[in-house]
């Protein structure tokens, strides 16, 4: 599957978004107050978004609590409802634009959309394109009992299973190989 380099731009800021849901009660939301929206649209360098205000903070977490549906999606058809409703709500307006040093490409958010349909068009787009392909099953959640955030697998046999396996996949491994060590001890 070839992926353009703003579909993948596209793919991390979603991924990105649903990670800063807090994944409990007491853990802390990625997306606490204007300051820290600020901060993930400057990380992400989504253009074209104005001055933010807690209207774009609580309409970016009702998009993230959208995507976050996405991503557990028993079935393709199941996603394919979500990322329609997210991309018809967002008023999807494709336009080819070249911007910031980046040769042509796609936008799918109108000229002037609040920062929450940008979003909601761009990666809503972006993952659409994963469930056209038939690849729904690549946007999946980390397998590590106490992880579950969301990554898009870009394996080439789809054999991903953790978040980041310098942390999840390898805290795994090693308990996996205590434990043995210790049955082995007997």
């Amino acid at each position: 599957m070839l992926i353009t380099h703003d579909t993948r731009c596209a793919l991390d800021t979603v991924v990105d978004l649903v990670n800063t849901a807090p994944e409990n009660d007491t853990a802390t939301d990625g997306l606490a107050d204007v300051a820290s929206l600020d901060a993930f649209v400057q990380e992400h360098d989504i253009s074209d978004v104005g001055t933010l205000s807690e209207f774009d903070l609580a309409a970016v977490c009702k998009v993230r609590g959208r995507f976050a549906e996405v991503f557990s999606a028993p079935d393709p058809g199941s996603a394919a409802s979500v990322i329609n409703d997210l991309v018809a709500a967002a008023g999807t307006t494709p336009r080819l634009t070249n911007h910031d040093g980046y040769d042509w490409h796609v936008h799918y958010f109108a000229p002037g959309a609040s920062v929450a349909d940008h979003l909601a068009a761009d990666c809503g787009m972006a993952l659409a394109f994963f469930v056209v392909a038939g690849e729904q099953e690549r946007l999946r959640r980390c397998e590590a009992p106490d992880c579950r955030r969301a990554f898009v697998d870009l394996s080439r046999n789809r054999s991903r299973r953790y978040c980041d396996s310098r942390t999840c996949g390898n805290r795994l491994h090693v308990a996996a190989y205590r434990a043995r060590r210790k049955e082995a001890a007997g």
